[in-house]
């Protein structure tokens, strides 16, 4: 035991689900070896509150959440995470960190391969099976294809063309 020892020391070590939330959006915005500022926002605008500059940051509340999963990621490979997390989450956890993942991975543009690999493996550690995931999936692939607004021959600016989920019209 050395003095360099008390970096490696988390007071916030435990994991929570809170903290897995945090930790699976740091994993998917490094996947692909770089963070795009869309992900950085949409971690910040997820993880919620003001920053001392009245614009959108991380507030005192989640600081500490924030800086607390950044070390944990720092320090273990995302399958311990995965085996660490999952155990501890709900159904409701489990989609909510995947929806979020996808999403993260979706903010600028498109998922890249790591991104997409880390999240299969996440959906594969939480037990979540393609057609319990796919309505929420189609959901956000809906919600992040601005291209409806500038392609005006979209499929899905065609008339006729009604959105479905789970073969119920929306």
């Amino acid at each position: 035991m050395g003095l360099f020892s008390m970096f490696k020391s988390d007071s916030g070590a435990a994991m929570t689900p809170h903290k897995a939330f945090a930790c699976s959006l740091i994993y998917c915005m490094g996947a692909d070896g770089e963070m795009d500022p869309e992900e950085v926002g949409h971690l910040l605008s997820v993880l919620g509150g003001e920053s001392s500059g009245g614009g959108i940051g991380v507030g005192a509340n989640n600081r500490a959440l924030l800086d607390s999963a950044v070390r944990y990621c720092r320090q273990n490979r995302f399958e311990n995470f995965l085996a660490e997390a999952a155990p501890l989450l709900t159904d409701a956890q489990k989609l909510c960190i995947l929806t979020n993942m996808v999403d993260s991975a979706m903010s600028d543009g498109q998922a890249e391969i790591q991104e997409q690999e880390l999240i299969g493996k996440a959906q594969q550690a939480f037990g979540i099976s393609d057609e319990q995931f796919r309505p929420f999936f189609e959901v956000i692939l809906m919600k992040n294809d601005r291209t409806v607004f500038t392609n005006a021959n979209h499929p899905n600016n065609q008339p006729g063309f009604q959105v479905r989920l789970n073969g119920l019209a929306a």
